[in-house]
């Protein structure tokens, strides 16, 4: 289970909360959802990784998946 154990490095990216589980994973979670056509297309919300590189890398794809989407 994921605790609310924030990072001894308090990292910080816009939008997403940021914390380490109880394993030691690391996990954000975005703050405001993705419009439902940017999740459709694969965008989620929630994200890990083992190291805070990877997990800086998934929020990226995130991000850029949802911003490839083109308004209807």
């Amino acid at each position: 289970m994921a605790s609310s154990k924030t990072p001894a490095t308090s990292p910080s990216v816009a939008g997403w909360r940021v914390w380490q589980s109880d394993t030691g994973r690391f996990w954000a979670t975005r703050t405001k959802p993705f419009s439902h056509t940017a999740e459709y297309a694969g965008a989620a919300r929630t994200v890990d990784g083992d190291t805070l590189p990877q997990l800086y890398c998934s929020i990226a794809r995130q991000e850029s998946t949802a911003k490839c989407i083109k308004p209807r």
